[in-house]
């Protein structure tokens, strides 16, 4: 007797999104060229579908607080 094969949609399954250049830019409040610029100095977590880059929201959330954690204050006097 052969198994029933797994649904193709299983709603218990979360895939992050996937964002586009312009996505990304407009998630995070910065020109498409700065997005390219962090890219070229493979300084943004992304990948290639064919020539267009993808960014998994998650991974940009990731490297967004991490950056924000290593960066610290601007200026320590205006901790509250």
């Amino acid at each position: 007797m052969m198994k029933k094969a797994a649904p193709i949609h299983d709603s218990t399954i979360e895939i992050a999104p996937v964002l586009t250049v312009q996505n990304v830019a407009a998630y995070l409040h910065v020109h498409p060229l700065t997005i390219y610029r962090l890219l070229k100095k493979r300084q943004l977590p992304a990948f290639k579908v064919g020539s267009d880059w993808r960014f998994n929201r998650e991974e940009i959330d990731r490297w967004r607080a991490d950056a924000e954690r290593n960066q610290g204050p601007i200026n320590p006097s205006l901790r509250q």
